[in-house]
């Protein structure tokens, strides 16, 4: 393999212990990384499984993988891999699921897309399609294309990650709070905030480069689980809508459009399930839960 050109990657994958794609993810790696990339795996149960799986592979990948645990919540996990990572030099930081995959190739041209840039996305690609669709090469980082960007596809430099304070561990999936989403798009506006410069300089990869392979949200949900994790994932980007300063105009469409989900999404939800997300969303804009699981399905 040609030594990489461009700055090291350490992908942290946060696990429930779904041991059988966890091994598709770090075999999709493992002949891509380059010898100061680094694969930090964060286990928040099952983790004699994890620990059994990463030892039976780790004789195929550069460097030794970095194995950790924390309490439960994707945000937290993410953190926890993050100070792991080696601060001797920046780095670039990406945060697959455990049910990602990344293509021949996509590692090495992800690192050269983002050169020296402080973060940019990538697409994420499912069996039904592309996750989002996102805006074109040249399109600023604002308040509207923050919502194209999901964690799969982030791609952050450490030192620009570390100025934004890292994930909120009080957003997203397995969070201690109703607020089950939205994290990624919190940090965006806060590293906004932080480095302005990035409005200009962030880097949107085309897909018809590099893509990262996912599955679909809804995927082996039961119709019950379905509409539960739309309603927590609801609270939580309504939450996210409340605390920055998104148009007025914004937020009315983002509450108005859950009522619509089951016709702008209907290969993923029902028509009845509009309601559902309104009233996920609206608890999420005003603070208030009114009722139902706090938290979203884990799968």
């Amino acid at each position: 393999m040609t030594p990489p050109q461009g700055l090291p990657i350490s992908f942290v994958v946060t696990t429930l212990g779904r041991v059988d794609s966890l091994e598709r993810l770090m075999l999709s790696l493992a002949p891509q990384m380059g010898p100061d990339d680094q694969l930090i795996i964060v286990a928040q149960a099952h983790l004699p499984d994890v620990e059994a799986l990463v030892e039976s592979r780790r004789n195929l990948f550069p460097r030794d993988i970095i194995l950790g645990e924390s309490a439960r919540g994707a945000s937290r996990g993410r953190n926890v891999g993050v100070a792991m990572a080696d601060a001797d030099r920046d780095r670039l930081l990406m945060f697959p699921n455990d049910t990602s995959h990344f293509p021949d190739g996509a590692v090495e041209t992800i690192r050269q897309a983002m050169g020296t840039a402080g973060a940019g996305a990538v697409t994420v690609r499912t069996a039904g399609g592309d996750r989002f669709s996102l805006p074109s090469p040249s399109a600023p980082l604002d308040s509207r294309s923050v919502w194209r960007v999901i964690e799969m596809g982030l791609i952050v430099r450490l030192s620009v990650f570390a100025n934004a304070g890292g994930f909120d561990e009080q957003l997203g999936t397995g969070a201690v709070t109703p607020w089950q989403a939205g994290e990624v798009t919190d940090l965006l506006m806060r590293m906004l905030r932080s480095d302005p410069g990035l409005e200009r300089s962030f880097v949107w990869i085309p897909a018809e480069r590099a893509y990262v392979g996912g599955i679909e949200e809804t995927r082996g949900l039961t119709g019950t689980e379905r509409r539960r994790k739309l309603r927590a994932y609801g609270r939580g980007v309504g939450r996210v809508f409340s605390i920055h300063p998104f148009p007025v105009w914004h937020r009315v469409r983002f509450l108005v459009a859950g009522l619509v989900i089951g016709i702008l999404r209907r290969d993923e939800y029902a028509l009845g399930d509009g309601f559902t997300a309104f009233a996920g969303r609206l608890e999420g804009l005003s603070g208030r839960v009114v009722g139902g699981p706090r938290t979203a399905v884990t799968r």
